[in-house]
């Protein structure tokens, strides 16, 4: 059976290509009875449009990227759930891209990504990035770009995030009403905007409350959690009187379970653990982990509603876009007094 096409259709109804085209779209150029015909024929042969050719003709793919610095993180399995149902509904597909936390993917994928493969671009930035030369490039060739959790500054675009330093002073003061008074900060990166305002808060939080700083109290992880689980063991050994651990990250949250039960630390007894968490089994670990939980669902659903409104209605994305969520203190026996 030969594939029904506007040509064939065209064909048999001795009309324009262009008119079919218009009919099946309900133009208001193409008369009523016209476009009664072509739709009964159409019906008559089961005609499914080909949405590749109309993209084509619109210069769209009807695909958008998405690139996150990893996949074993339960907030970004969240997000990516949230993007996909915005894509969905608008009719487009998805591509995901994964960094692994280092620079010279998030470059390499970039520069793939500049020939125009993608629509749009929903981005989560490496936490091994220092300059941004390769997201600029990126922003001039494909300028429908939108930063979610970890966002390039450098940048003017839109961003969803949520309240970062709030949610880090939030973290930091619960661990010292529990009883902390020398409390360990993990940080994936000093320079990720997310971590840099999560530290705010936690310096904000201890000053507050008459509790001094310390850089050596400052632990940076990376993406390889053996690697991680050793640095923060090395840290507790060095300083003994740590009795709260604030992980600004997931994995950084898990190694520090890891690292506590080396060294036969009991939590919460001896120590107490508060993280950024999505992970659904955050309240069946031994003892149940007290977590700030972001919206992560919503903020990809955020993230690609700005992204894909721009590109539909061909406008620029504006800071002026930028979203804010807020994030909730789940308090569990890991902090418990």
């Amino acid at each position: 059976m030969n594939e029904v096409t506007l040509k064939r259709l065209a064909q048999e109804l001795n009309l324009s290509i262009a008119t079919v085209s218009r009919a099946l779209q309900d133009s208001y150029e193409v008369s009523l009875q016209t476009k009664m015909r072509v739709k009964a024929l159409a019906a008559e042969l089961n005609y499914e449009p080909n949405a590749y050719a109309s993209s084509l003709r619109r210069n769209i793919s009807k695909t958008i990227g998405v690139v996150i610095p990893e996949v074993n993180n339960t907030f970004f399995s969240l997000a990516i759930n949230g993007i996909e149902e915005i894509a969905r509904q608008s009719g487009y597909h998805v591509l995901i891209y994964i960094t692994h936390d280092e620079y010279e993917r998030e470059v390499a994928i970039t520069q793939y990504l500049t020939g125009g493969r993608v629509d749009g671009l929903l981005m989560s930035v490496a936490s091994e990035s220092r300059e941004f030369a390769h997201l600029q490039k990126l922003h001039v060739s494909k300028p429908a770009i939108v930063f979610f959790d970890r966002v390039c500054q450098a940048i003017a675009t839109a961003s969803v995030t949520t309240n970062d330093y709030e949610s880090g002073y939030l973290a930091t003061q619960h661990l010292i009403e529990a009883g902390c008074r020398h409390i360990a900060y993990l940080q994936v990166s000093g320079t990720l905007s997310i971590g840099r305002l999560r530290m705010q808060g936690y310096q904000a939080a201890l000053r507050d409350h008459d509790l001094p700083y310390e850089e050596a109290l400052v632990l940076s992880g990376d993406g390889n959690d053996e690697c991680n689980t050793e640095r923060i063991i090395k840290l507790l050994r060095h300083r003994p009187e740590i009795d709260g651990i604030f992980a600004s990250v997931e994995h950084l949250a898990i190694s520090s379970y890891y690292a506590c039960q080396t060294l036969d630390r009991a939590i919460p007894a001896a120590i107490k653990v508060v993280g950024f968490s999505n992970l659904g089994v955050a309240a069946l670990l031994a003892p149940s982990l007290t977590t700030i939980t972001q919206p992560a669902y919503e903020m990809g659903k955020a993230a690609a509603g700005i992204l894909l409104g721009a590109i539909e209605k061909k406008r620029a994305i504006l800071s002026a876009q930028s979203v804010v969520l807020k994030s909730e203190l789940v308090a569990r026996r890991s902090t418990a007094s």
